[in-house]
């Protein structure tokens, strides 16, 4: 198995690579029918939607009594697991707090000659619902989700945070989930997932509550759930499967390359993986160290198809058509694997995230050094940013105008409105202008 082989010297390749990445975002009005109706169930039939769903789907012998886990199932999955695991969850807790600290807004007031006071409070979502997903049917638990979810929303200041996940056969939790949620401080946990967990939090039922934000990434029905309630609720984004592009040069370890894209290409077999390097010899023993480890890796079959459907080895002229090149496809995920990173990372304008250096790799960033891991994917890193603070408040603006300050700008406030046509909203500034009073 090797990448196919692309030559990119600039702009005038890059329609084919993107023709080609784009057939990962559609899919299909089929799903789109489908998560319809499983809104519209669960808006109608609340509680016993859930119930039927995660029958059908997960648990066999599932009831709506079970949705909610006990509050003493935390605690014991927290002494279940090994404490060196729970040490290693905590270190990378206090590592996410600590990072996402620095993205915390202050609301401000100030004032103008004119006597205004203009402002903007920075203020916390109520109540937000986080999807965790199951992970083969709850054998790989997704802690690293719930981190990267929880810790912002706690940062912002939100209240109530309610955690989804879809149960396993017996109907249970693994207990590395609820551990986390236990060192997070989360006592809100319920047993459900898909489409219908997504619909719950949005619309409420009489088990769960209706949240204000949803985060959290998901299989391709929580994405469309999701999508189809923009606007209803607060949405992180709308994630499509992962991608990763690396920009390496001769000092680059070949090995360590095909390993980084493996990283990628081992989640899903829609996952993306492009390689720019202007360096064949390197090019060449990167296709040979992706043939020898696939053999390796459990998930192989994954990565296998992900590498040949998606992934591509661009040999670039140069360096500078190598960086046209991720600038293009605004990556989720960038490394740059050569020699002098930080000369480079002023070049690079569009990505999720960026990883300087062979000794940082992708999975640096997923689970422990403290940056958010839920980051813009097909492209959407142009104008789109990671999940942050930012993501659970809301910016409400603050005026304050004294009697001097409409009777000095109220015939041009008064003006303005007219020319739209809003004789009232004119009128409701003249009557407090104190010439127009008298008359």
């Amino acid at each position: 198995m090797s990448l196919p082989q692309i030559a990119y010297s600039g702009m005038k390749d890059w329609p084919g690579l993107r023709d080609r990445l784009a057939g990962r975002r559609n899919p299909g009005a089929s799903v789109e029918s489908t998560v319809r109706d499983i809104l519209a169930r669960v808006r109608q039939r609340g509680d016993a939607a859930l119930a039927e769903y995660t029958r059908r789907f997960d648990c066999p012998d599932f009831t709506a009594a079970k949705l909610r886990v006990p509050k003493a199932a935390l605690a014991k999955a927290l002494k279940a697991i090994p404490a060196a695991d729970v040490a290693i969850l905590t270190e990378a807790i206090a590592n996410v707090r600590r990072f996402h600290e620095r993205q915390r807004e202050n609301s401000w007031l100030t004032t103008t000659p004119d006597g205004a006071v203009l402002g903007q409070m920075v203020l916390p979502v109520d109540r937000v619902g986080l999807y965790v997903p199951g992970g083969q049917g709850g054998e790989t638990p997704l802690v690293s989700s719930l981190i990267m979810n929880a810790v912002p929303a706690q940062v912002a200041g939100v209240r109530e945070i309610a955690v989804v996940s879809p149960p396993r056969r017996d109907g249970t939790l693994n207990p590395y989930i609820l551990a986390t949620a236990s060192l997070l401080g989360i006592e809100e946990i319920h047993l459900c997932g898909s489409a219908w967990a997504v619909a719950a939090l949005a619309y409420g039922t009489k088990t769960i509550r209706a949240c204000d934000v949803i985060a959290g990434p998901g299989n391709i029905f929580v994405a469309t759930a999701k999508a189809l309630l923009v606007g209803q609720v607060g949405i992180d984004m709308i994630a499509g499967p992962s991608e990763i592009a690396i920009l390496a040069d001769a000092s680059a370890e070949p090995a360590w390359l095909a390993a980084d894209l493996l990283s990628q290409a081992e989640h899903d077999p829609l996952a993306a993986c492009v390689l720019a390097t202007w360096d064949k010899k390197l090019a060449a023993a990167v296709q040979k160290e992706l043939a020898a480890q696939l053999k390796r890796l459990p998930r192989g079959e994954i990565a296998a198809k992900s590498l040949a459907d998606w992934g591509a080895l661009a040999l670039t002229p140069d360096q500078d058509a190598a960086l046209d090149l991720v600038n293009r496809m605004a990556p989720e995920h960038l490394e740059l694997a050569v020699a002098d990173p930080w000369a480079m990372l002023p070049f690079v304008r569009h990505a999720g995230a960026v990883f300087l250096g062979c000794h940082c790799p992708e999975p640096v960033g997923d689970y422990f050094a403290g940056p958010n891991h839920v980051l813009p994917t097909l492209g959407t890193a142009r104008f789109s940013s990671a999940l942050s603070v930012q993501t659970f408040c809301k910016k409400t603006s603050v005026i304050a105008a004294p009697p001097s300050y409409v009777a000095e700008h109220g015939a041009k406030i008064a003006r303005l409105a007219r020319l739209e046509g809003l004789e009232a909203h004119a009128r409701s500034v003249e009557c407090r202008i104190p010439q127009k009073r008298k008359k």
